[in-house]
């Protein structure tokens, strides 16, 4: 039994090896990707010697059993921690994301309804910033348009654990199933009559590109001829460069056709190196979606338009309902939920796809 699991605790002792090494640590990326294999891996390790020792334990007050039968409680006690230890291992060696341990970039724009769209939006990008918060998680704002009443018509978040976290407290591992359009139900602030009003806001996210593989990967994609980068000056509120210099970036990846735009740093070059790190977020996301599109169902949900019609969760403020169409996950906190209590719905998602992981066929 766990015949698969062999080859991972070679995998595994080789990995401690290389942290060993001084000259690992000299390339920081792949310190960071061997480090964050290591600690998935260490997961699986420590559960399976766990299961092992107790099937020897087992053997051993089995064979005692037969001499003295004050032992049998013994090996029915056994039996049930067997039973538990497989449970445990057989998830974890149930398939998984393999960017379940990475950081993430996510992005929030305005939709459907306007300034009241724009608020929302806002609403959220505060939602995850205290979610992030609460979870000991640092956040970057790399580039945000504001709109006139306050609210955001875009912004780009970049989220990063702290370490090296295990795959299932990665960053995408909790936000991935963020992605997709979030549908508000209130009463806006410029209603007069105090009718409640429907708008929508989209989220998009993607696990940020970070080691080796990534590299040679997009250096295939990312060539000079593949690019086309136009500068021009920023807009918005604030800022001595704003509406003084061609400071802001936008980037057109010409193959996929795929548009970044930074405006948030005062230097053109500082632009220019976030709209590429979003650039990069997403051609990594486009390619995984292309090579495991069945696997893939979560990231396929995320929407790339802001129609209504597509929702994933609607946040009624009337009745202060928040609920999640994917999971049929409902509760009457919403207050709680957009100052970063996140958690219970997150899980619901979790749950549920770990579900159709161990139901998934294994050939």
């Amino acid at each position: 039994m766990f015949e698969t699991v062999h080859p991972l605790l070679a995998e595994h002792a080789d990995l401690e090896q290389q942290m060993q090494d001084p000259a690992l640590h000299a390339d920081a990326a792949k310190a960071r990707s061997v480090g964050r294999r290591y600690a998935e891996l260490g997961m699986v390790v420590n559960a399976y010697r766990t299961w092992k020792s107790a099937c020897d334990d087992r053997e051993a007050a089995a064979e005692l059993a037969d001499e003295d039968e004050s032992f049998a409680a013994e090996v029915e006690s056994l039996d049930v921690k067997i039973v538990e230890y497989q449970v445990v291992l057989e998830e974890l060696l149930a398939p998984r994301d393999p960017d379940d341990a990475r950081d993430a970039l996510l992005e929030v724009k305005a939709g459907e309804g306007g300034a009241e769209s724009a608020l929302f939006a806002g609403d959220l990008l505060r939602m995850y910033l205290r979610y992030a918060e609460r979870k000991g998680w640092t956040t970057q704002i790399v580039n945000s348009t504001e709109s006139d009443l306050g609210g955001i018509k875009e912004a780009t978040v970049a989220i990063k654990a702290k370490g090296n976290p295990t795959p299932a407290e990665g960053v995408w591992a909790q936000m991935k199933f963020e992605g997709g359009v979030h549908r508000v139900q209130r009463v806006p602030a410029t209603e007069s009559q105090g009718r409640i009003h429907t708008s929508a806001a989209g989220v998009l996210i993607a696990p940020e590109a970070d080691d080796a593989s990534d590299d040679e990967l997009l250096a295939e994609m990312l060539t000079p001829n593949s690019l086309r980068i136009d500068v021009y000056r920023s807009s918005g509120p604030g800022g001595q460069s704003v509406n003084t210099t061609d400071s802001a970036v936008r980037i057109t990846h010409l193959p996929s056709g795929v548009v970044v735009s930074c405006q948030n740093e005062k230097s053109q070059l500082q632009n220019k190196e976030s709209a590429m790190r979003i650039l990069k977020a997403r051609l990594l996301q486009m390619v995984r979606e292309e090579q495991d599109a069945a696997a893939n169902e979560t990231r396929r949900s995320q929407v790339r338009t802001m129609d209504r019609s597509e929702r994933i969760r609607t946040y009624n403020f009337p009745e202060n309902r928040i609920s999640d169409h994917r999971t049929g996950y409902k509760a009457y906190n919403l207050d709680a939920v957009l100052d970063g209590e996140l958690g219970p719905i997150i899980e619901s998602c979790i749950v549920a796809d770990k579900a159709a992981r161990l139901a998934a066929p294994t050939d």
